[in-house]
């Protein structure tokens, strides 16, 4: 029950480089984002949100996948690594204090606050010094945008390897360039960057307690701000505070990270594992189950449907619906997650395809003194705290002291959050989201102790590699309508100008363009490497066009409006950074439309827009 991605880049690799890229030595993490293209991940509770799953968005992850170890794989060159830390300030909070103040006294007195500040730089140049890129690790939820936002973006972690990316390719526009800043997620279960807090959309009181609500309106008003004055303002101030740090540590990594590589990795079957809590007390974790809280949302998204956090009970009027819809959770499930009250009995949902997986992948792997803990979710800081320690120790008492200990989130296989078993006595979101129950922290805990101590004790090779995950064939099942044909205004062509551009602009003005358009997902669909729009700079020596923003530029966005009977528009803005060149420019819209060529056969063709030519002049 492998992520489909997993499964079909790794059959990619293997067709082209044999054995050499294998589950053992291969971390798929994913840096995060809560504004990207849905429906690419096999396990059916996911497909709700994008009415099932969609071979574009997969087809596009896969092959970007396969396309990027390619590329490294011909680059590969001797090196050196370097590691430095630092803390990060101003730019998280908890977003469940009241779960985090469950976990025992003792334990809190020794954090100096409920978040994990530090940032890990892990830098890599080449042996003739030439800079290569990083990896870096921080605990924040990337959802400075929030849920009303309809753009396709990377959020503040992609904002922070924008900057520093456009400062390391000088002159490239993003994507181009040999320097990789990787922002990589570690325990951010429960971070946010919405430091202002959670507060009432419609009264402006604070809504910081247990159930997250508002005395009007309840929890679907409450919501966290970020720091600036919009989200797109948020996105990238907590954007710049991590890229100013990273470039901090990068600039004064000195410490080498040296000594030999090793990794391990086994599949675990989750929803049944023996925990040895101690030497006469053992506990078990359950079949995945999803509670109330879980469609509460969180203070930086909340549910539709107007749940609370930190229910307990649950509600009889939704359970009825869910035994009527979906098949009432059994006695076993119910008894083995409380005090959660199950929402969903994910683990005893198997139509059309298993909701939730099973089998999940545990890795670690240490390259000289840095041990990456690679975990198939979303740790809280408590539980990520109280997993550094076990793994550090387990080092500790097998012959390798000092070891650097760093979790890598959401690896391989996605299976929502993990909570300490105190914070799960709670059931806010997180906990109603740790889907194999309260001791699922304490499984985790055991398993990446045996895999320490394998590698520690150089008794890898002796792991049983576990139960092989099941490959269900994923039909093209989905509820997202076909696409249909493209259709013009009478008169009007794809890609003319519908509203256009003004002759002059100032730097810090928006330039906006709309054009009659077609469907993106014709493009998602055709093109693998695909600019949505450009900017260009005119250049009066070479009399020609010069491109000088993309779809991926910060200061760009794209709009696509559906109208009726096929018709669309897409609206081009360009917010003009005020350090922008004066000149001459313009704005470009590339696209796909859809036509029919027979009652059973319809065609996509490339299609082309321009604005005219505009003038940034001084203030």
């Amino acid at each position: 029950e492998k992520s489909q991605v997993e499964d079909e880049w790794l059959g990619f690799l293997q067709g082209k480089y044999g054995e050499l890229y294998q589950h053992d030595n291969v971390i798929l993490s994913g840096t995060h984002t809560h504004s990207g293209p849905a429906g690419y991940f096999q396990y059916t509770l996911f497909w709700i949100t994008s009415k099932g799953l969609i071979r574009p968005s997969l087809n596009a992850i896969v092959n970007g996948i396969v396309k990027s170890i390619d590329i490294a794989h011909q680059n590969v060159r001797r090196g050196r690594l370097f590691i430095n830390r630092g803390t990060v300030q101003n730019s998280q909070i908890n977003r469940s204090p009241f779960s985090y103040l469950a976990n025992p006294a003792s334990e809190r007195s020794r954090y100096s606050s409920n978040t994990d500040k530090e940032m890990v730089m892990l830098k890599m140049v080449d042996s003739n010094g030439q800079e290569l890129g990083f990896i870096s690790w921080f605990a924040v939820h990337p959802v400075s945008m929030n849920n009303t936002n309809r753009l396709v973006n990377s959020d503040n972690v992609g904002y922070a390897s924008y900057l520093f990316e456009q400062e390391k390719n000088k002159g490239m526009l993003p994507g181009e360039g040999s320097f990789v800043a990787a922002f990589a997620s570690s325990n951010l279960g429960d971070v946010s960057p919405n430091t202002k807090g959670p507060f009432c959309v419609n009264t402006g009181e604070s809504c910081d307690n247990p159930q997250s609500t508002c005395p009007v309106g309840g929890a679907a008003m409450c919501m966290a701000m970020g720091p600036g004055n919009d989200m797109f303002d948020s996105t990238r101030i907590i954007g710049q505070n991590i890229y100013l740090k990273a470039k901090e540590l990068y600039e004064k990594a000195s410490q080498e990270v040296t000594g030999p590589l090793s990794s391990a990795h086994q599949w675990v079957n989750m929803s049944d594992v023996l925990v040895e809590l101690n030497a006469t007390h053992t506990v078990k974790t359950c079949k995945p189950a999803l509670g109330h809280s879980f469609a509460a949302g969180t203070i930086d998204g909340v549910g539709g449907l107007n749940f609370t956090q930190g229910a307990v009970e649950g509600d009889p009027f939704w359970d009825e619906i869910r035994d009527l819809l979906l098949g009432e959770p059994s006695n076993e499930t119910k008894d083995c997650h409380k005090p959660k009250p199950i929402l969903f009995s994910t683990g005893e949902m198997t139509r059309p395809h298993p909701w939730h997986p099973d089998i999940v992948d545990v890795q670690i792997a240490v390259i000289g003194s840095l041990a990456i803990v690679a975990v198939p979710g979303e740790l809280t800081t408590m539980s990520g705290r109280r997993l550094r320690e076990a793994v550090k120790r387990e080092f500790d008492s097998h012959g390798t002291p000092r070891m650097d200990v760093v979790i890598a989130g959401l690896c391989n296989v996605y299976t929502h959050y993990i909570t300490t078993y105190e914070e799960y006595q709670i059931q806010r979101y997180e906990a109603a989201s740790t889907i194999y129950g309260p001791h699922t922290l304490s499984a985790y805990i055991q398993l990446y102790r045996g895999l320490a101590r394998a590698i520690a004790t150089n008794t890898v090779q002796d792991l049983p590699p576990g139960p092989e995950p099941p490959l269900f064939n994923i039909s093209n099942l989905t509820l997202v309508p076909a696409l249909t044909v493209d259709r013009v205004p009478v008169n009007k062509t794809f890609g003319d100008v519908l509203q256009e551009v003004r002759q002059q602009y100032r730097a810090g003005e928006v330039a906006e363009v709309t054009f009659v358009g077609a469907n993106p997902r014709n493009s998602a669909e055709n093109a693998t490497e695909h600019n949505f729009l450009t900017v260009e700079r005119y250049n009066s020596t070479s009399d020609s066009w010069q491109v000088v923003k993309n779809d991926a530029s910060w200061d760009t966005r794209f709009y696509w409006t559906k109208g009726l009977f096929g018709r669309s528009n897409v609206t081009i803005e360009w917010h003009i950074p005020h350090d922008t060149e004066l000149g001459i420019y313009r704005i470009r819209y590339f696209g796909h439309y859809r036509k029919n060529l027979s009652i059973s056969h319809a065609v996509s063709f490339p299609f082309e827009g321009t604005s005219s030519a505009f003038e940034i002049t001084a203030p």
